[in-house]
């Protein structure tokens, strides 16, 4: 791991949220003592989330009111680019499964019952028989499925809990047509934050608890990913997983 060696060079830190600054409501010790180094040092930042039921400015003062001093423009989530990449495709009718929360992010488009697109977002207990039928009759119609992230689990109170992606992959499964993820570990969010920053590849990390989505993500990107044995960390998992982090931290308090 060459990693801690090229410290001195980063110019950005791009790092999932829940579980690497907190885990639920609980701040992760010493986390905020290492982002008032990063101000410190003037490391550019931003915080690449998959949450999908809340809008940037919530995150934001989520962070904010757990004591972090983070800026809404810091954020980069799922809903925001999904909206970008629908109006790059030039859809107009969408059927929305996601949280009630976010709906209003989705304004410009009309919800339908013969959908262009299917946006598929968290909407937690909700999923049954019914929703996973009628999504697939209309994806089998010809409607793209366009995920807002494919998370295989995270870390709750009470131990991991089940993410969207096993939703998606079940549609996948059953229709034979492949979603576009908006989300980590699709490229596109990674590059979406590279963008924003004004950096390269080589100019960042990405620091994550997420063995797949966080690490693996970004260095599908390009982009050198550090492990944190927090959140939804287990080491078995990471065992199995096939990816091999840059630099592996018990937690972003050492950063």
């Amino acid at each position: 791991m060459m990693l801690r060696d090229d410290l001195s060079r980063v110019r950005g830190i791009l790092a999932d949220m829940d579980g690497v600054w907190f885990v639920e409501d609980e701040p992760i010790p010493g986390a905020a003592e290492a982002l008032a180094r990063l101000r410190s040092r003037n490391i550019a930042l931003r915080i690449l989330s998959n949450t999908t039921t809340r809008t940037r400015s919530q995150l934001a003062e989520k962070m904010r009111s757990l004591g972090f001093a983070i800026t809404n423009n810091e954020i980069v989530n799922p809903p925001a680019a999904a909206v970008s990449y629908l109006r790059t495709r030039g859809i107009k009718r969408v059927r929305l499964v996601v949280s009630d929360s976010i709906r209003g992010e989705f304004g410009e488009f009309e919800e339908s019952a013969s959908p262009e697109a299917i946006v598929i977002g968290d909407i937690g207990e909700r999923w049954d028989y019914a929703l996973m039928r009628d999504l697939f009759r209309q994806v089998m119609v010809g409607a793209e499925m366009v995920a807002l992230h494919r998370g295989r689990y995270w870390q709750v109170k009470d131990g991991l809990a089940l993410d969207i992606g096993a939703f998606v992959a079940g549609l996948e499964y059953a229709t034979g047509r492949t979603a576009t993820v908006i989300g980590k570990p699709s490229p596109a969010v990674f590059r979406t934050a590279l963008g924003e920053l004004g950096l390269g590849a080589d100019d960042v990390v990405m620091i994550g608890d997420d063995i797949h989505h966080d690490v693996g993500g970004a260095q599908a990107a390009g982009i050198r990913g550090v492990l944190v044995r927090t959140g939804k960390y287990r080491a078995d998992l990471v065992a199995r997983s096939g990816v091999t982090p840059d630099l592996i931290l018990d937690s972003i308090a050492d950063l």
